[in-house]
């Protein structure tokens, strides 16, 4: 002690040098006692603890693969997909480490040499130049834990020392590899470009694997400060920032003199590509998963550990999907090729014509007052509507709801017109009650609005947003951007707000799906021409299917009464007769062709499928006396047949109008159906989900396949002899069947195709019923929908090994006898098979028209693209 003390302050010493050196002591030893006493309560303050170490806060985008291992897309809130060490590009780590902490793998986590110099040139030298001295360990400290800014000094001086405790907890925690992997995952390099992968994609539109020195160069230097290095809107400043860290990297024998001086010269490149979740292929699909795979993951059996449910946009999954991405990619390009086309005879079509004002003579045709509410709905549905209407409503509105009960005033103002309307013909909303479309309980809501204090006012503004309405949305505006069918699916033009909402509405839409029939995969789903500008999927949507149905009365005829495809029938008026066999029909029907004409002819089984002619659907539908057989056989198919409307009528009529396709059904649907002819009789449900795992590969969900039969192979395999009969497609080397469809008034056009390997489903028609073509030349499913089945199967078969696609395979024959004769010559040398025997029992049975689906192709070209 005694040496220490005369180490301390040494004898020969002035008493003024002595009171010197024990002062600067003094003050050492109780800076230094301070700086333990502070670490020690820091220690015990709100640093972050050992499990939040072990799993630090971030949000980490989920990715979706595809069923070839490409990224389809992601869920994000923030665009940050993890990076691991030894997948980092090693141009990004040597320029890190270089430019930001050249002694990273030689200290603790705080670099107190760095600390020393910029101390010394920072307080006794005055240069401001000195550097930083925080290491990438601390930056990454105040990443994770350290977020809200310190203001005053003392507050900084705290900052710091947190960093300072959390960087040495998280070198003691982690190796050096993976607390760089940290920093440049969690690194935010702006226009939504979190963690080095996202920038790497947006800044040069390339993984960041695939960087060359001078991009990686630039990226780092962000890194001090990605607002003022933005290479976006200061390119030079960047250039400048980019030519330090090469700088850094030559001081560090990174690179040689001959190397750093040609890579300062080299210009930026940017391929500056800003993501959002709509951008690359299957946007319709990524929007659907999203739904099935949170409502998956709701459920108890894939909860976390926790009890709480996964976030498909923060908790960094890995979904796992049967998209095939090249043959996705094909299909979004022939489907684009084929509904310009469509369009453009659509435009044709409806030149000097209005959909909301066009009148027919048709029974079925929408009423013009439906029309005109359908689109004043879509006006509401508008920000510039709701804009205006916050204006002009905000405040009566706000004052209503406080004090007028039993009333919800919806954005879309539909509770709003139903009362101005009433104030302008009085018994309107009893007329409502009385049909059933409000209940007496709201009618009383709606009239207590009206003797509300607050009525008048509301009345008042009600007229002037409504003035206001008719002014903007009738005002042109320039540069509107709006969809189109040029290269970039959109264009620049002057319309008025009213106009474009017209526009964009009259617009033929789609939904497709492909499956592989032998396993339920979906390779392919689109759900409309342009995510961007239509959001709305139709491939689950319900639409009436028309003729694409007919194949399932067909092979239930076949499969239990063993009919062959070459049994005829007369082309004359079919009736079901009030009474006959199991339909419980309270009047007679009989439907007509699409023609609305007979030919009087004798037609073959397979060639009234091929024609589409209603009557001998409905002869079909009478020799099996019920609907029931059918509704079986799809039920096994995975339709749906006891789900019903809120009205309470099956979805899946139970009536004869079934044999041709009265009823809606979905893409979905259709194509599972169907792949049970393609598939040897067996249905298999289609999936496109295989399995979800966590951000560390642990499984969380795994699809099982489902299968059962539901064709007898025999009667299935003379199905798809029908079927590619029917078909009429050409010029393939794939073996192809299939069946058009086409619904009244030309709303719907279908086109149900299959191969040995694939099967296609595709509907086209508009989002309105209104919306459609006004003949059968255009609008059947043959020219809407069966030309891009024809386009698509080319493609693939084009880029067969690419894709491995096989055009050569072909259906599945049952070995042996098939028990039903296919030769048509042959089978009318059958013994006992008289003429008269084929058709109805009267051949010129009176025509008559009760309530009847009037539908159907008419007697179609071999071919018609």
């Amino acid at each position: 002690m005694q040496r220490l003390l005369d180490f301390l302050f040494p004898a020969d010493a002035s008493s003024q040098y002595r009171n010197v050196l024990k002062w600067f002591w003094i003050l050492t030893l109780s800076g230094l006692s301070i700086a333990l006493i502070t670490f020690v309560l820091l220690s015990f303050s709100d640093l972050p603890s050992l499990k939040q170490l072990e799993n630090p806060k971030s949000e980490l985008a989920t990715l979706i693969y595809s069923a070839d291992g490409q990224v389809l897309g992601r869920y994000y809130t923030e665009n940050r997909v993890p990076v691991r060490f030894d997948s980092l590009s090693p141009y990004l780590v040597h320029a890190l480490i270089a430019t930001e902490d050249e002694r990273y793998y030689k200290h603790c986590g705080i670099d107190f040499p760095a600390l020393a110099r910029v101390g010394i040139k920072t307080v006794l030298l005055g240069q401001s130049s000195s550097g930083g001295g925080s290491t990438i360990t601390q930056q990454l400290a105040k990443l994770l834990f350290t977020e809200n800014p310190a203001r005053s000094l003392a507050e900084r001086a705290f900052q710091k020392l947190k960093e300072w405790i959390i960087a040495v907890r998280l070198e003691r925690k982690y190796t050096k590899e993976e607390i760089l992997a940290m920093y440049l995952n969690k690194f935010n390099f702006i226009y939504g470009a979190y963690g080095i992968q996202a920038a790497s994609e947006i800044y040069f539109n390339k993984p960041q694997k695939d960087l060359r020195i001078e991009e990686a160069a630039t990226l780092v230097g962000m890194l001090k400060n990605p607002s003022l290095y933005n290479p976006v809107r200061r390119p030079d400043t960047v250039l400048h920032r980019r030519e330090v860290v090469l700088k850094q990297m030559q001081r560090n024998n990174l690179l040689s003199a001959v190397e750093y001086d040609s890579l300062r010269q080299l210009p930026l490149g940017l391929d500056f590509q800003r993501k959002t979740h709509i951008d690359g292929l299957a946007t319709y699909f990524r929007a659907e998963l999203a739904k099935d795979v949170r409502s998956i993951l709701n459920q108890e059996p894939y909860l976390k550990s926790d009890g709480t449910a996964y976030d498909i946009y923060r908790d960094g999954l890995r979904i796992y999907t049967t998209i095939d991405a090249e043959m996705q990619r094909l299909a979004e390009r022939s489907m684009l090729e084929h509904m310009a086309k469509v369009q453009k005879s659509f435009w044709r079509v409806w030149r000097n014509r209005d959909p909301w004002t066009y009148k027919t003579s048709s029974p079925l045709e929408i009423p013009l007052e439906v029309r005109q509410q359908s689109l004043d709905q879509l006006v509401r549905k508008t920000d510039r509507y709701r804009s205006l209407r916050d204006q002009y409503l905000g405040s009566v509105l706000a004052a209503i709801e406080e004090e007028v009960s039993g009333i919800t005033l919806h954005e879309d103002d539909r509770e709003l017109e139903r009362i101005m309307r009433e104030r302008k013909e009085p018994g309107y909303l009893s007329g409502l009650v009385a049909s059933g479309i409000i209940s007496r309980k709201l009618e009383g809501a709606y009239r207590r609005l009206m003797n509300s204090p607050h009525f008048a006012a509301l009345e008042k503004q009600w007229n002037k947003l409504q003035e206001a309405v008719e002014f903007t949305f009738n005002q042109p505006v320039e540069n509107m951007r709006v969809f189109a069918y040029t290269d970039g699916l959109e264009k620049d033009t002057t319309m008025t707000p009213l106009d474009s909402i017209r526009y964009h509405r009259m617009f033929l839409q789609t939904g497709i799906l492909a499956v592989e029939p032998q396993t339920g995969d979906v390779k392919v789903w689109i759900g409309g021409v342009n995510h961007k500008y239509f959001q709305y999927d139709h491939v689950r949507t319900n639409r009436q299917v028309g003729s694409t149905f007919k194949p399932f009365i067909y092979a239930t005829a076949i499969d239990q009464q063993g009919i062959s495809p070459c049994f005829k029938v007369y082309d004359l008026p079919q009736s079901i007769k009030a009474g006959d066999g199991k339909f419980a029909l309270q009047k007679d029907w009989t439907p007509r062709n699409a023609t609305g004409e007979y030919t009087g002819e004798m037609y073959t089984l397979k060639d009234g499928l091929r024609k589409s002619i209603n009557t001998l659907s409905v002869f079909l539908m009478k020799q099996l006396g019920t609907s029931e057989p059918v509704i079986n056989l799809i039920g096994n198919m995975g339709i749906d047949v006891d789900e019903k409307y809120p009205n309470g009528q099956y979805r899946v009529t139970r009536g004869p109008s079934l044999a041709l396709g009265a009823t809606d059904l979905t893409v979905f649907e259709m194509t599972g159906a169907y792949t049970a002819f393609a598939n040897n009789g067996t249905y298999v449900r289609p999936n496109y989900i295989r399995r979800i795992e966590d951000r560390n590969g642990k499984l969380i969900y795994q699809s099982l396949p489902f299968e059962r039969p539901a064709l007898n192979p025999n009667a299935n395999y003379v199905m798809v002899e029908m079927l590619k009969h029917a078909a009429g497609v050409y010029g393939l080397k794939s073996q192809v069947g299939g069946k058009t469809g086409t619904t009244n008034e030309y709303v719907d056009g279908w086109f149900m195709g299959i191969t040995p390997e694939l099967v296609v489903g595709t509907w086209v028609g508009g989002e309105d019923r209104w919306i459609r073509f006004l003949d059968l030349s255009m609008g059947q499913g043959a020219y809407m929908a069966k030309p891009f089945f024809k386009k698509f199967i080319r493609a693939l078969e084009e880029h067969s090994e690419q894709i491995g696609y096989d055009p050569a395979a072909r259906f599945y024959r049952p070995p042996g006898d098939i028990g039903i004769e296919l030769d048509c010559d042959a089978y009318l040398q059958s013994p006992g098979l008289e003429e008269d025997e084929y058709g109805p029992e009267n051949p010129f049975e009176e025509d008559i028209f009760g309530d009847q689906i009037i539908e159907e192709e008419a007697l179609l070209p071999e071919e018609s693209e």
